[in-house]
């Protein structure tokens, strides 16, 4: 139910970002002083925090000993029909080991600089090492549906400058805006502010231009990037509408080798396609046994792109800079307590409607974005006490964006703020994983001209508790269930009260058919009050007091396949979103206005395939996405583009994603990334129908690494200098009389990337 009243309000920054700032750069300024003195800790004794998905217990086994470090050997035979609970939290690596073995009636035994996995009752017995770099990639997790994870590795190979960098080997994830400041991603077709994105936790809520991308992270300082497609299960946050994106940064244990108290990373690069260089300095070290901390430091500065058809392109120049910085200690064996800070700047000469070229109507002007984050976090976890795994996050995470038109009417300023606290324990109870929690977030939303950047503003809140359970009902079977209750509200800048609750449940089954092949299937929903409006329309538009919250119900059913080298998997969606939100021009009270008000029902309809094959040393995997997305109104359907629905979605065509990786030897490693995305012809939108022709853009990469301190990484964008809009920007509509000048920037040609990394 969505009411309204009139409102009064003051927008405060609360003092915990500054709180945070000043524990953590006292803490963060030691980590670099010559105070290191303990002993060298052994492998098994480093704590890393995991956050590994309940499954198959042969791929999380392979899941955690790649992302600690370590080799591990065991036969596939001893893990079919078994099923892991997952793991999350901060462990070393036999204690994780420990973990997701319970009851599972294998052991671990140290076997040379690894482990090997066997039955209790034959210990000691040596087997082969398995590699635990695999192209298998399940498009779904079971019981939890769609899950898909960017690796740190891809990450690095591509040496990702971007977030279109980021997600070019996921298909279900499409990123537009050609440059930084104007990047949008859409995960089947539905944009970014449909999801709930949190970086190391932290919420990233509100929307500053519908023109700009609202999302900003440095790759560098990626662990892995976890998209879960669809409204999914309750742990997934608040307003996940088309599902949720979690970013997780690195902590100063993944950089630190076993005994290693000091370090530092040095990187240097070179970006041929806008002529210019990326560089970063990462320090990193153990304060004591039980503390360590890192400092990061990066700058990217680039000429103008130059497109396919070797034209350079206006308003995409830029200069960006990175500071991050991270302290992480034990207080006892059993508590872990974080502190991060985090922050990015983005600024160069924009169009004024950063996401179209640059036109007579449409004129560059200085534009900057900036981000930053404060996040603490607190975890206890009694290894004598199944019941305690408690995880606590506080956050604050800001984001402005300042935009100079000049001759007109100046510099205009948005910005974003929020606050929020996340509890979580998990519970384990014999066949049961017990999730339950509570969260609270407050968004403050404020734009104006410089001489009172918060002339116009409003404030939202959301409180929610939730529960997921795990069962593991047999050998074979496994339930999942769970429900989150969302309280929405927000006082809007024209006094206007708007208030929403409601229940969303959500269910999933997964069931062990043979010792290769699983089934699943899972249904949820999700429901999102009305949020604190995009900062540059809020001194022009009016919310209609008859808003409803949005709501959304997904249904996905999948399969997964894997049989020695061989992997198969798939999930097929249905999903709908009921009175979605976007602005229009309609007769208000006896004349034209723009006013924010439900618009109709998006309903989207698809699939993911993907067929992976495992060689010795050659990985490839095939990847297919495939999905329809319109928009159903009164006013009749539309299908979902960039012009008519800037904060709902985008029409993508079907796209294919190749992948091969070949570990040539201890030193070299190539890889090959290709990204085939077919056209699509009479996209229907308010102004006429547009044509969005398809690309085929293909990337490669070699990596050489001599000597331990030294790598070097040659990359090769778009490799035969393709042309093309990617269909995540808007498309071409200057064939529409009266629509000039309406076309998104195209992506850069063939760019070619050296990067040196030196260890300290």
């Amino acid at each position: 139910m969505t009411h309204h009243r009139p409102s009064s309000k003051t927008l405060q920054r609360n003092p915990l970002a500054l709180a945070l700032g000043a524990a953590l750069l006292t803490v963060a300024a030691t980590t670099t002083l010559p105070v290191f003195a303990q002993a060298p800790q052994p492998a098994a004794a480093i704590v890393k925090t995991y956050d590994i998905p309940a499954g198959s217990l042969g791929i999380s086994l392979s899941s955690f000993a790649a992302q600690s470090g370590v080799l591990l050997s065991f036969d596939p035979a001893l893990t079919s029909n078994k099923h892991s609970k997952g793991l999350r939290g901060s462990y070393g690596v036999e204690e994780g080991f420990s973990r997701l073995l319970a009851g599972s009636g294998l052991g671990l035994v140290r076997q040379g600089q690894g482990y090997s996995l066997q039955t209790i009752a034959n210990a000691g017995v040596q087997l082969p090492a398995v590699n635990v770099s695999s192209s298998y990639e399940p498009l779904n997790a079971g019981v939890s549906g769609n899950r898909s994870v960017v690796s740190e590795e891809h990450i690095e190979n591509i040496q990702a400058t971007d977030l279109e960098d980021v997600f070019r080997r996921t298909p279900s994830v499409a990123v537009g805006g050609s440059i930084s400041a104007a990047e949008k991603v859409y995960v089947r077709g539905l944009e970014d502010a449909l999801l709930n994105v949190t970086i190391d936790g932290a919420t990233q809520a509100g929307v500053l231009f519908h023109h700009s991308g609202r999302l900003a992270i440095e790759p560098e300082l990626l662990k892995q990037v976890e998209v879960h497609a669809g409204a999914g299960i309750a742990t997934d946050g608040p307003g996940a509408l088309g599902g949720s994106i979690q970013f997780t940064t690195k902590d100063p244990e993944d950089l630190l080798k076993p005994g290693e108290k000091l370090g530092a990373l040095v990187k240097a690069g070179y970006l041929d396609n806008a002529e210019g260089y990326k560089g970063s300095v990462n320090l990193f070290g153990r304060i004591t046994d039980d503390w360590s901390g890192m400092v990061s430091l990066s700058k990217t500065d680039t000429d103008a792109i130059v497109d396919g058809k070797g034209r350079e392109l206006a308003g995409t120049a830029s200069e960006q800079s990175m500071g991050f910085a991270k302290v992480v200690g034990k207080i006892t064996d059993s508590q872990t307590l974080r502190f991060s800070y985090d922050t990015r700047k983005d600024e160069g000469i924009r169009a004024q409607r950063p996401q179209w070229v640059i036109s007579d109507w449409n004129p560059g002007y200085p534009l900057a974005i900036e981000r930053e984050t404060f996040n603490l976090g607190y975890q206890i976890n009694p290894t004598d006490n199944p019941y305690l795994n408690l995880e606590v996050t506080l956050y604050d995470t800001s984001a402005e964006l300042e935009q100079n038109v000049i001759g007109h009417w100046g510099v205009y300023h948005g910005s974003t703020d929020s606050e929020g606290i996340n509890l979580r324990n998990t519970s384990q109870f014999d066949a049961h994983e017990l999730i339950y929690g509570a969260e609270y977030r407050k968004d403050n939303a404020d734009a104006g001209p410089g001489t009172n950047p918060t002339e116009y503003g409003e404030s939202g809140s959301v409180k929610a508790v939730f529960v997921q359970d795990l069962y593991q009902a047999t050998e074979k079977l496994l339930f999942s269930a769970g429900v989150r209750y969302d309280d929405y509200a927000l006082d809007d800048a024209n006094n206007q009260r708007f208030e929403a609750d409601g229940f969303n449940p959500n269910v999933g089954v997964s069931y062990q058919l043979t010792d290769s092949l699983s089934l699943n299937a899972s249904y949820a929903e999700a429901l999102r009050g009305r949020q604190t409006m995009e900062t540059f329309l809020l001194d022009s538009r009016l919310n209609d007091p008859a808003l409803k919250p949005e709501e959304a119900k997904n249904t996905e059913a999948g399969f997964e396949y894997h049989h020695n080298a061989l992997g198969l998997s798939g999930t097929f969606y249905t999903s709908r979103i009921d009175d979605a939100i976007n602005d229009q021009r309609i007769p208000f009270n006896g004349a034209p206005r723009w006013v924010v008000r439900n618009i109709g029902d998006i309903k989207t309809d698809g699939y993911d395939l993907r067929l992976s094959y495992d060689w010795s040393q050659i990985q490839a995997g095939l990847t297919y996405s495939n999905f329809d997305s319109e928009l159903a109104s009164g006013d009749g359907d539309l299908q979902l583009n960039a012009y008519d629905h800037g904060a709902l979605g985008n029409t993508i065509g079907n796209t294919w994603t190749l992948d091969v990786a070949w570990q040539a030897s201890e030193q070299f490693s190539f890889g090959w990334n290709s990204r085939v995305v077919e056209g699509v012809k009479n996209v229907r939108s308010s102004a006429g129908t547009m044509n969005q022709p398809g690309y085929a853009v293909h990337d490669l990469y070699g990596k050489w690494a001599p000597i331990e301190m030294f790598n070097m990484t040659l990359t090769v964008k778009n490799l035969f200098d393709k042309y093309y809009i990617d269909h995540a920007t808007n498309g071409s509509f200057e064939h529409i009389a009266g629509y000039e000048g309406i076309v998104g920037l195209a992506e850069p040609g063939r760019d070619i990337r050296l990067t040196m990394s030196w260890r300290l």
